[in-house]
């Protein structure tokens, strides 16, 4: 076997194998979705509020209705500490399983207690699973009809800002496979965003490793990539990708991190993603390790074009530590200050 051949092996492993893994407007009210409107805030190409639910008085389901997807979006909401003012609003978006599956940052993480006593909206979208949360050139059989990049970076935010009252500044994070649409985001929309958190993406896809790397994540539910950006190689593979485009991140404020792929702190049974489970722990070591190895190697690719281009990022690359959910918070705590000092009313 080749040695592109066995690095592509080992991928299918690990991917299949850790599945659980991934798994200001103004006028606004900032208190304005309790008495919602009767005109609901929309934006300028049919997308619109659908509908809110009160989860309790810091949490929100929100519901807007994407004319690009042609369907109701759900979106996780937690709320500000203080709603006195207008906030500024974090997306932070979920990994391969796309919110669907029960490796979400709100089940997997403390991010609801961790926000406990923040000024900022959080916005996690339900859906988009291998997806990369971009758009595809086709309806997928599977996967349906995907534009997320067109739904996150120009139909949500005006809805967002209008129906939550924020004071119109945003910043991005994602994890795994959203670790890598976060930068294409901001590429695609690089005034959208003041800070970006990219915690172990592949940021390379116009690249062979980087290519195999997608294709492997989109099939994993069985989505075909050839509806997504066409045929490996092809012009949207380059448009898409991070490492390529990493000019377009210039003025953002960049925090991205990576593992080793070694055990590390979380690889532990006491952990809470492992709970005692010696299943569990095997899996986040064999598994997430050789995911974490091949992130951690596109990340520092990241870095050197960046580097070579003069943009200044910050980055963690641990010396240790696997593709799993334990890592995530840490890199979530480590970029709240970047996010205190890029977006105004957060204190």
């Amino acid at each position: 076997m080749t040695a592109n051949g066995y690095r592509r092996a080992l991928l299918v492993v690990a991917v299949v194998a850790s599945s659980s893994l991934f798994g200001g407007v103004a006028g606004a009210s900032a208190d304005g979705w309790r008495t919602l409107p009767v005109n609901k805030p929309a934006s300028a190409d049919g997308s619109a509020l659908d509908r809110i639910e009160e989860v309790n008085d810091r949490q929100l389901n929100m519901y807007v209705y994407s004319a690009a997807m042609e369907r109701v979006i759900q979106l996780e909401v937690i709320r500000p500490a203080d709603t006195s003012v207008p906030r500024p609003t974090l997306y932070l978006l979920n990994g391969a399983g796309g919110g669907e599956d029960e490796a979400t940052w709100q089940s997997k993480t403390d991010v609801v207690d961790f926000f406990s006593d923040k000024n900022i909206n959080v916005i996690t979208p339900i859906g988009g699973a291998y997806t990369y949360y971009t758009d595809w050139q086709h309806p997928d059989p599977v996967l349906g009809l995907n534009k997320w990049t067109t739904f996150l970076t120009q139909e949500l935010p005006p809805i967002v800002d209008a129906a939550l009252g924020t004071n119109g500044e945003n910043a991005i994070a994602g994890l795994s496979m959203s670790g890598t649409s976060v930068l294409g985001l901001a590429e695609a929309a690089p005034s959208l965003y003041r800070a970006v958190g990219a915690f172990s993406g592949c940021a390379e896809t116009s690249t062979v490793p980087g290519q195999n790397y997608v294709e492997f994540v989109v099939s994993a539910r069985g989505g075909d990539p050839m509806n997504m950006w066409g045929p490996p190689g092809g012009p949207d593979w380059v448009m898409n990708d991070p490492v390529v485009n990493a000019d377009k991140l210039r003025g953002i404020n960049l925090y991205i991190t990576s593992g080793s792929g070694l055990p590390g702190p979380h690889e532990t049974f006491d952990d809470p993603g492992v709970n005692g489970d010696i299943g569990a722990l095997a899996n986040q070591v064999v598994a997430g390790g050789i995911i974490e190895a091949g992130v951690n190697q596109c990340t520092h690719q990241l870095a050197d074009r960046l580097n070579a281009l003069g943009i200044p990022a910050t980055y963690d690359f641990r010396p240790t530590g696997t593709h799993s959910w334990g890592y995530w918070q840490d890199d979530l705590h480590g970029f709240w200050p970047m996010l205190t000092e890029s977006l105004s009313g957060t204190s």
